[in-house]
């Protein structure tokens, strides 16, 4: 089995994060880990907005953490895909999304602007998974279900409650997928639950591809 993380936060690209991606690369190897997502956030809040900002500079600066994971990993048997966890500005709804490429993100300026409906449209064309993360956190809220394709049902954040208990059942209730991520932003954060999966995917596409069939366990 393939154990990858679905929910990891880089130094390098997230305000909150405080390990630098080298490390945490280190870290999930040493834990025997596969791979991870770097699912740094995507947010008008986080990267500013078309006043502040040229897209192709936020594209980059979004990106760092991601590069940083992908050299450190280079010469080692370990995965890195790119991720993000984007919020839309209406609420503090944040959303995992698996699948795109760097050019779907140069592509598409300011999706952090539009709404979930807008950005699921989208998504469903190109073949993106919509994850929910931690939705009954404070300030959080359970999404339109019709505009998302899971919800993380365990999230490992520490310094957070996240009631896990409610996603899950929500995930039951409306019949959605459910990932697991730990959610890594500090030393020694990652959680004890994993998704394992029997092969590891090439490329984003296939590891949404797997999302999608549901073909890993938690």
């Amino acid at each position: 089995m393939y154990c990858i993380e679905l929910h990891f936060h880089t130094a390098e690209s997230s305000h909150c994060g405080r390990v630098p991606a080298e490390e945490g690369v280190r870290q999930y190897r040493e834990a025997g880990y596969s791979g991870i997502v770097v699912t740094d956030h995507f947010s008008m809040k986080e990267r500013g907005g078309p006043k502040d900002r040229q897209w192709n500079k936020v594209c980059a600066r979004f990106l760092r953490g991601y590069h940083a994971a992908k050299a450190a990993a280079a010469d080692m048997d370990f995965s890195v895909f790119l991720g993000m966890e984007i919020r839309f500005p209406y609420d503090e709804n944040d959303f995992l999304v698996y699948g795109f490429t760097e050019e779907f993100l140069l592509e598409h300026p300011w999706i952090y602007m539009k709404g979930l409906k807008e950005f699921k449209e989208l998504a469903d064309r190109e073949g993106l998974y919509i994850v929910q993360a931690h939705p009954f956190r404070p300030k959080c809220f359970l999404a339109d279900t019709g505009c998302i394709h899971g919800i993380e049902v365990y999230n490992g954040n520490p310094r957070h409650n996240s009631h896990n208990d409610k996603a899950l059942r929500a995930a039951e209730k409306y019949k959605l997928g459910r990932t697991v991520g730990s959610d890594f932003h500090q030393p020694d954060d990652i959680a004890c639950r994993r998704a394992e999966f029997k092969w590891m995917p090439w490329t984003e596409k296939e590891l949404a591809e797997m999302l999608w069939k549901g073909e890993f366990k938690i």
